[in-house]
C-alpha cells in the first residue's frame, strides 16, 4: 500500500524561506499615527475658534438684549430699541456666519495639505516597502532554488 507523503515539513520550509518585514507594517502605524494626530489637532484648533466665536456672539447678544429691555419714557422708544436689536443682530449674525466660514475654509485647507503629504509619504513607504520585498523575495528564492 503506498504511504501519503507529508507535506507539512515542505510547507513549513517553504514558507520559512520567504521573509516577513514587519518593520513595513510598523513604519505604516507610525505614519498614521502621526498623521490622525494632526488632523486632530486641525479639528480641535477649529473647535476651539469656533467656540471662542460663539462665547463672543452670545455675551455681544446679551449686552444687546440688556439695553433693549432699559425701561423707556415713550412708546414710541421701544419699538426703536426693538428695531435697533433686530438691526445690529442682524450685522452680527451676518460677521459671525463670515468668521465660522473661514474657520472651515482653514480647516479645509490644512486637511488637504495634510492629505496631500501623507499621500506623498505613503506612497515613498509603499515604494520602499515593495522593493524590499521584491529583494528579499528574490534572495529567498534564490536560496531555495536547485542548483543547475
Amino acid at each position: 500500500m503506498a504511504k501519503t507523503q507529508d507535506f507539512t515539513t515542505v510547507i513549513k520550509d517553504m514558507m520559512g524561506s520567504f521573509p516577513v518585514d514587519t518593520g513595513a507594517m510598523d513604519d505604516v502605524f507610525k505614519s498614521t499615527v502621526t498623521l490622525n494626530e494632526k488632523l486632530s489637532n486641525v479639528a480641535i484648533e477649529a473647535a476651539g475658534k469656533s467656540a471662542e466665536i460663539s462665547n463672543k456672539w452670545t455675551k455681544d447678544t446679551l449686552a444687546k438684549l440688556g439695553e433693549m429691555s432699559k425701561a423707556k419714557a415713550e412708546p414710541a422708544d421701544y419699538a426703536k430699541a426693538m428695531t435697533d436689536f433686530a438691526s445690529a443682530s442682524a450685522e452680527v449674525a451676518a460677521e459671525n456666519m463670515a468668521a465660522f466660514a473661514e474657520v472651515a475654509k482653514k480647516v479645509q485647507m490644512d486637511t488637504v495639505e495634510l492629505m496631500m503629504a501623507a499621500g506623498k509619504d505613503f506612497g515613498a513607504e509603499a515604494s520602499a516597502a515593495m522593493k524590499k520585498a521584491t529583494d528579499d523575495v528574490t534572495t529567498a528564492a534564490k536560496k531555495t532554488a536547485p542548483a543547475k
